[in-house]
C-alpha cells in the first residue's frame, strides 16, 4: 500500500491489562514532535487505505517511543487486529500527532483534576509523566473509574507517584461493577454532585475560582461533567481564550 506521508514503525513491547485492555509501545519517528494530550492515527499496513482511528499517545514527550493504550471491541475492524500483533509486528502511524486536549489551554488555577473513564485515561499518563504541571498546581488530582479492578491500566505507576509526591498528587481510582471491593463504586459527576470526592480529600466541593478540570471519558460521562460543570459556572476553553474546563472528544 502507499502510506503516503505516514511512518511504518515496528511493535517493540506489550502490556495486557484485562482481557480487552492493553497497552502496545512502538518505536518513534526521528522528527515525531508532540505534547501530553495530543493522539496519533493509527492503522495496519494490511489495509488497502490506511483505517485511521484516533489513540491518545501515553508516553511522555521526552520518551524515545511511543505508547498508546487501547480497548479490544470485539466488532471492529482495527482493535482485534491490534490486540493480535506481536513484538517486531509493523504499525502505521500518521505523519503529525493532532488535538486540543492540552492542559496549557486552561486558565491558572490551584488544583488540577483530571477525571477519565476507561482508556480516557491515556493523555494523563502523558501529562504526569511529563511533569511540568507539578510546579504549577499546588494539587494534582486523577480520579479514574473503570468497571474492573483489572482495568485499572497503570495502577502501578500512579501509586508510586502518589507515594512520591505525598500531597501534591491523589489518585483516587473508582470500580463501578465489583461491590465490596474497598474502592469508590459511584460514577464520577455523582460522586463530584454529592461533594463525597472532596470530602474523601478533605477539600471544599469543587469550584471554578480554585479548581481546573479535565475530562476525557465516555460520551455519558463527558455530558453528566459537563452539566455538573456548567451548573458551578466553570467556562470552556476556546480557540484563544483560556478556560476553567477542557474536554476531550474522545468518542
Amino acid at each position: 500500500m502507499d502510506i503516503g506521508a505516514s511512518h511504518l514503525e515496528t511493535v517493540i513491547a506489550f502490556r495486557r491489562w484485562s482481557a480487552r485492555t492493553l497497552s502496545i509501545t512502538t518505536t518513534r519517528p526521528s522528527d515525531y514532535a508532540f505534547r501530553p494530550g495530543h493522539y496519533a492515527r493509527v492503522s495496519l499496513p494490511c489495509f488497502e487505505r490506511p483505517l485511521w482511528r484516533p489513540y491518545s499517545i501515553v508516553s511522555s514527550s521526552d520518551q524515545p517511543q511511543l505508547e498508546f493504550l487501547f480497548s479490544i471491541i470485539p466488532s471492529g475492524r482495527l482493535t482485534p487486529l491490534l490486540g493480535e500483533l506481536t513484538v517486531e509486528s509493523v504499525i502505521l502511524i500518521d505523519r503529525n500527532p493532532m488535538g486540543f486536549f492540552l492542559e496549557e489551554s486552561l486558565s491558572p488555577g490551584e488544583v488540577l483534576w483530571l477525571l477519565a473513564t476507561g482508556t480516557g485515561v491515556g493523555p494523563y499518563i502523558s501529562l504526569l509523566r511529563e511533569g511540568g504541571i507539578f510546579a504549577k498546581y499546588q494539587q494534582v488530582i486523577l480520579v479514574y473509574s473503570v468497571r474492573a479492578r483489572a482495568e485499572l491500566a497503570y495502577d502501578d505507576e500512579l501509586r508510586a507517584l502518589q507515594q512520591q509526591l505525598d500531597g501534591r498528587f491523589h489518585y483516587l481510582p473508582v470500580i463501578t461493577r465489583e461491590p465490596g471491593t474497598g474502592y469508590l463504586s459511584e460514577r464520577i459527576p455523582a460522586l463530584i454532585g454529592s461533594g463525597r470526592l472532596a470530602n474523601e480529600l478533605g477539600m471544599t466541593p469543587i469550584n471554578p475560582v480554585r479548581d481546573r478540570v479535565m475530562v476525557c471519558g465516555n460520551p455519558e460521562f463527558t455530558s453528566g461533567m459537563r452539566a455538573l460543570l456548567n451548573e458551578r459556572q466553570f467556562a470552556p476553553c476556546r480557540r484563544g481564550q483560556a478556560g476553567t474546563m477542557l474536554f476531550e472528544k474522545y468518542w
